[in-house]
């Protein structure tokens, strides 16, 4: 079983309130393939909300509030859907401050990338899953 982002499945839950659907990934779930979690709702947060980007260990918006609680707990609450439904794999969303794996947006919401994982992305390595994103999905 794979978990995935939500919004790659065409939910619309990121902070714009969009969704960025990935083809490849709603036939995933709609076979019944890979289950959809949205850690930042998870965690609490509205849709839409005030994007946010990690800066140090923190995850600050772009109004200079302090988020990160909200998503550490939101990430919790994903692993926890990913263990109980024995997921192996996950196909996040790249770049996000949960989601973004290798490369996240740097905190200072100019569009640069620096070297780092999500929240989320992180806890599912700990937890050895392997982790893809929908770009890594384009390639194949």
């Amino acid at each position: 079983m794979k978990i995935v982002s939500a919004c790659l499945a065409n939910i619309p839950c990121r902070f714009d309130g969009k969704a960025k659907p990935n083809q490849q990934i709603i036939e995933l779930v709609a076979q019944g393939k890979a289950i959809t979690v949205c850690p930042e709702e998870l965690g609490g947060l509205s849709t839409p909300r005030i994007s946010a980007e990690k800066l140090g260990d923190k995850i600050i918006n772009k109004n200079g509030e302090d988020v990160t609680q909200q998503y550490q707990n939101g990430a919790l609450k994903a692993l926890n859907i990913a263990l109980e439904n024995k997921c192996t794999e996950a196909i996040l969303k790249s770049k996000s401050p949960s989601c973004g794996c290798g490369k996240i947006y740097d905190g200072t919401f100019t569009g640069q990338l620096v070297h780092g994982d999500g929240v989320f992305c992180k806890l599912l390595k700990k937890h050895h899953l392997k982790i893809l994103t929908e770009k890594s999905l384009k390639s194949k």
